[in-house]
């Protein structure tokens, strides 16, 4: 399944599905929606997970009992090394294995994203949790209605992702408060575009993927990707619009 997110393989497949009326369309149409949901069950549990590690670990003073500490670093870092881990050993591994460390990426996600509720007042990160909540559904449901074909649109958004990155490392040196908000305003645009356009991805990718051993595999990858698209925006807008402690 090493080319299981071929875009032209995919446009070809999707364009073959019946649009029409008959018992292949009807069975089509409920496995895909069989498909996204198991999706959006997984990806809300994980943003659940992470909120409840997160308050907790901050609440009851984990969380600064061990910034500054070798161990903090290994929080921070863990999740880098479970995306490398799925990019790398993703086709010896189980569902079962890649779920365990979806489910494992929550949890240290949300230990390394504690600090919010030392910098941030709880009222201002319910409201941006709201927000985004609302805004990912909206981008979301954007993505899986329109027949607007967002590739294009995708290949952009991760340029400027890229450039976003690139624009942080450098900041950590100069420390621009105008610089850090410029970054969250276009975060959160790159990430609100991402979610619509990842949407649709997964979508489509459901023509090649049915009927596939690696479709449960591809329930957690989506899921993965549209938690990430939740999380950064949610954090570039904290950012760009949270209160202060």
């Amino acid at each position: 399944m090493a080319d299981w997110n071929n875009q032209e393989r995919i446009q070809k497949k999707f364009e073959s599905v019946p649009r029409t009326g008959g018992e292949v369309n009807v069975s089509y149409d409920e496995g895909l929606r069989s498909y996204m949901l198991s999706i959006y069950n997984y990806m809300c549990s994980a943003v659940l997970l992470t909120g409840i590690v997160a308050l907790v670990s901050a609440e009851s003073g984990f969380t600064a009992s061990i910034m500054g500490t070798p161990l903090w670093w290994v929080v921070v870092l863990a999740p880098l090394g479970f995306i490398l881990a799925i990019n790398f050993g993703l086709a010896k591994m189980s569902k079962g294995t890649l779920g365990a460390i979806f489910w494992a990426f929550a949890v240290v996600f949300g230990l390394s994203i504690s600090t919010i509720f030392y910098r941030f007042t709880n009222e201002s990160i319910a409201l941006t949790f709201f927000a985004t909540s609302g805004a990912f559904a909206g981008l979301s449901l954007f993505g899986y209605t329109t027949k607007k074909d967002l590739s294009g649109l995708g290949t952009f958004l991760i340029m400027g992702l890229v450039g976003i990155i690139i624009a942080m490392i450098v900041n950590i040196f100069l420390q621009s408060g105008t610089l850090a908000f410029v970054i969250s305003a276009l975060g959160v645009l790159i990430f609100a575009g991402l979610t619509a356009y990842d949407t649709q991805r997964l979508k489509e990718q459901y023509a090649v993927l049915k009927g596939t051993d690696f479709i449960g595999k591809a329930v957690i990858l989506g899921a993965l990707t549209l938690y990430l698209d939740f999380i950064n925006m949610f954090m570039f807008l904290l950012n760009f619009l949270g209160s202060q402690e």
